[in-house]
């Protein structure tokens, strides 16, 4: 069979799996597939569901003509709500989809448009989250431009609505106030709604005020249980001996830098709710979604080193049991009404994402074959690393040989890309993205490092918070060592280095030039550039804060930040640096971009700049994200070849 040439094309027009769910009863997997590059202004979906005994091949319910997201099953397994903007692009409805014959059936028609919801045990009543409709003195002002923002007025918040699907009638309980509603989740049983919102619909600061509360459904009584931790999400509910509890994956606290953390909170019949709960305290691995599982204990999905494992919560611990390890990288879990199956979106060393579903003691069956296109594709071979950091800290990364060559063939120019996050991981799936990824760039003869250094996901919260106000120190050092070992094993050739990477992954890239002169081209995407301007700017201002270690008000200074800034150091870099950022990023604003263009300006270095228009953190325009392969590759080309 003759080999496939990799373009950026094959890369950029493949299809992803994403958003599943299981039904009740164990027997089918819905899911979204979505293009990883969108041609139109606005992105187009399909929903498909698949028989978990792969006794049929996956169906489609509903064509790629809209945007079809967020899929939840009925109580009886016999229908799919979703929702998707086929009636007016960009603004989602509630839709129904019957599993026989696929007819989907229009819900809502609400103005504005729907953020989530959930079909509840009555076969009639679905929760709807949205936000206020327009009243006529807002469709006003947006007609006459009389539109003047004031913070903090005239906010709109999600709020948690009632639809009974009989009639169409909507019921908005006026139970939380202007909170943002967020998350729902119904307890087995008797129906009790628990509902997660924030104090605002910002990411600065709702992010970090959670609040957790109870809503019947039939009276519309409500009880508010008080604030959770921070970046609390995936609401459960669980029973203990004791009666029921809430459990939620958040940051572990009392920090806003460090690994993610199972929280977990007695809610009595009355009086006040018990302590919040660490149920991953000392764990070496890292939680990241809940899944409730009818009356019985949750299970949860956990990154831990390279790989990924589905646990089940044991009620004696109460600790997390390991149920089925998962080689490389798992994500969506989703599982049955009694738990005994699961499904998740799964990807391996050279096996794109595809859907797996199973007993949840495994194994896990393939049902989806979405890039059949790649599959005589040569990729280069896929090693894991294991080293030590100068203090004894275990580290792990990933090492990529240039397609068709051996460790014997090299050294070879080596590209370290350091991962985003930093609360991220690379595990061991395939590194085939539209950002700078290893096998696009093991396609042109490349070496790539892909390391894993202090401050990330995967080996528990004391190494994820070790990033807090450090960022860039041992982070780089631990970089700068597993690229020493990979010179020193004869894989790179210490004159041909390169290094380059998105989000933290940038800043990094960013940092490493204004500390050595070692690497002959580095590429920073959606870099940080100042940490003081992002704690200031940056939509996760807290966080941002936490990581560069202080705020540009903390006095005149100089800041903790400044240390931590690779703008600092602009002065330092004589690498070449290729800067590419999206025009409307809120994540890290184009500002860090600028200022690092600015900086390099004035002082002579070789750089190109590029902005791309209508994009935020992550490039999600076809066209834009062939650009970014592209001259991505074509930089380190000019530079390390």
């Amino acid at each position: 069979m003759d080999q496939v040439k990799l373009t950026a094309e094959l890369v950029v027009d493949g299809r992803v799996p994403q958003a599943l769910a299981l039904s009740p009863d164990g027997r089918w997997v819905a899911y979204v597939v979505t293009p990883a590059g969108r041609a139109g202004d606005h992105p187009v979906s399909e929903l498909w569901v698949a028989a978990v005994d792969a006794n049929s091949a996956p169906r489609r319910l509903a064509r790629g003509e809209a945007y079809d997201s967020a899929p939840r099953w009925s109580a009886d397994s016999r229908s799919i709500y979703f929702l998707s903007d086929r009636a007016e692009r960009g603004t989602a409805q509630l839709q129904r989809a019957a599993l026989a014959g696929g007819a989907v059936r229009p819900l809502t028609r609400w103005a504005g448009g729907v953020s989530g919801h959930l079909p509840l045990a009555d076969p009639d009543l679905v929760v709807v989250i949205a936000a206020d409709e327009p009243s006529d003195e807002d469709e006003r002002r947006v007609r006459e431009r009389d539109d003047a923002r004031v913070y903090g007025e005239r906010v709109r918040p999600d709020r948690l609505r009632l639809l009974d699907v009989r009639s169409g009638e909507v019921r908005t309980p006026r139970a939380f106030g202007d909170r943002h509603v967020v998350e729902v989740v119904q307890r087995p049983g008797d129906g009790m709604l628990a509902v997660l919102t924030w104090s605002t619909p910002d990411i600065d600061p709702g992010l970090v005020e959670p609040g957790l509360h109870l809503l019947d459904p039939d009276t519309g009584a409500a009880r508010d249980l008080g604030p959770a931790a921070a970046g609390a999400s995936s609401l459960v509910w669980w029973p203990a001996s004791d009666g029921w509890h809430l459990a939620y994956v958040a940051k572990t606290p009392p920090a806003l830098v460090g690994g993610q953390a199972v929280l977990d909170v007695a809610v009595p019949t009355n009086g006040p709710v018990g302590e919040h709960r660490n149920l991953t305290a000392g764990m070496t691995a890292c939680p990241s979604e809940l899944v409730q599982v009818g009356a019985g204990p949750p299970l949860v999905l956990v990154a831990d080193g390279l790989d990924t494992a589905v646990h089940r919560l044991d009620p004696a611990g109460p600790h997390l049991v390991e149920a089925y390890r998962v080689d490389g990288l798992a994500t969506s879990l989703t599982a049955s009404r009694n738990g005994d199956a699961v499904a998740v979106v799964r990807s391996t060393s050279y096996r794109p994402a595809n859907v797996h579903a199973g007993p949840t003691g495994g194994p896990l069956a393939c049902l989806t074959d979405l890039r059949p296109e790649l599959r005589d594709v040569r990729w280069g071979v896929q090693e894991r690393l294991s080293y030590e950091a100068a203090d004894g800290l275990p580290l792990d990364g990933l090492l990529i040989l240039p397609a068709g060559q051996s460790r014997e063939d090299g050294p070879f120019p080596l590209v370290t890309l350091p991962h985003g996050g930093p609360y991220d991981r690379h595990a061991d799936r395939l590194a085939l993205a539209w950002h700078p990824s290893g096998q696009w760039l093991a396609a042109a003869g490349y070496a790539v490092f892909l390391p894993n250094p202090r401050g990330g996901k995967g080996h528990g919260h004391d190494f994820a918070a070790r990033a807090a106000g450090a960022v860039g120190l041992d982070e780089w050092t631990e970089i700068g060592a597993g690229i020493d070992l990979l010179v020193a094993g004869g894989v790179a050739d210490p004159d041909r280095l390169g290094i380059g990477g998105w989000s933290h992954g940038g800043f990094l890239a960013a940092w490493a030039v204004g500390q050595t002169d070692r690497f002959k081209a580095a590429v920073v995407g959606a870099g940080v550039s100042d940490w003081g301007m992002l704690a200031a700017t940056g939509e996760e201002g807290p966080f941002e804060a936490a990581l560069g270690g202080s705020d540009g008000w903390d006095g005149p200074g100089p800041h903790r930040h400044d240390r931590l800034s690779p703008i600092s150091y602009a002065a330092r870099i004589n690498t070449p640096v290729l800067i590419l950022h999206g025009e409307g990023d809120t994540n890290v604003p184009v500002s860090q971009a600028q200022f690092l263009h600015r900086a390099l300006r004035r002082f002579g270095v070789e750089h190109t700049y590029v902005v791309y228009p209508r994009e935020g953190h992550s490039i999600r325009e076809r066209n834009h994200q062939l650009d970014v392969l592209r001259r991505t590759r074509a930089w380190f080309d000019r530079w390390l070849i």
